[in-house]
């Protein structure tokens, strides 16, 4: 796996500097008649927010095994697609109003898609405090259940445009929207684009996590070891 590890890297970055030609480049994606060249923010926001979401789902479906098997590798990958997929919806939130700015003219509006967004970013910022800041052996417990209840917020996110008025317009595929075919095409490179990157940082993330985990388990044993022997030096000539 060593190996494959830097070919992958190799390989990803190759797609990643592809996929942004095509993005940015009318030779790729052509540009939309309304909202001109701002609108190429278009492929890295939504690609973003789907990659952010499947992390999300994923983090979801671990916390469900760990709460049923408590299985220290499913806690793993749990938190793992958890800090990723904050930094993805951190994109979102960030592109998002940049992108509105120019075209709604305003920065921010606390409309359905984006308040439930924000919400669903806080709900996972206080997964990661928790799992960082906590010390109790039922953090990993507690983290579970808060990602079971996060994870229902993903789908409330995704349709809140399919029924409530917002600033956004309707969904491009589906719900009445259309999109170019190229631009399609182009959207489609960079969520593969963009899904093979968190996956070789998840990958990353877990075999750092992993070992994290085995060097305080060896610090913990060692502890256990040296108190036996700590209490024999300091018991008194006298009592011994």
């Amino acid at each position: 796996m060593k190996r494959v590890f830097p070919i992958l890297v190799i390989l990803t970055g190759i797609l990643l500097s592809y996929a942004m030609y095509m993005a940015l480049s009318p030779n790729g994606a052509p540009t939309e008649q309304t909202m001109g060249n701002v609108q190429r923010i278009f492929y890295y926001h939504v690609p973003s927010a789907w990659t952010a979401f499947i992390l999300f789902f994923i983090n979801f479906g671990a916390s469900i095994y760990y709460l049923i098997k408590r299985s220290p590798t499913a806690d793993m990958v749990a938190l793992v697609c958890a800090e990723v997929g904050v930094v993805f919806c951190t994109v979102v939130l960030i592109t998002g109003p940049i992108w509105a700015r120019p075209v709604w003219g305003i920065w921010w509006t606390w409309d359905m898609r984006l308040t439930s967004t924000l919400v669903l970013w806080l709900i996972y910022v206080s997964y990661l405090f928790l799992r960082r800041f906590s010390s109790s052996g039922q953090t990993p417990l507690l983290a579970a259940a808060l990602a079971v209840m996060g994870a229902l917020c993903v789908p409330f996110v995704y349709f809140s445009i399919w029924f409530f008025r917002t600033q956004h317009p309707q969904p491009v595929m589906g719900g009445g929207g259309s999109i170019d075919p190229r631009m399609l095409h182009v959207l489609l490179l960079n969520w593969l684009a963009f899904s093979c990157f968190a996956f070789l940082v998840c990958w990353s993330r877990y075999r750092l996590e992993k070992l994290q985990r085995q060097v305080d388990e060896a610090h913990a044993m060692r502890s256990l070891m040296d108190e036996p022997s700590q209490r024999g030096m300091d018991t008194p000539r006298s009592a011994r």
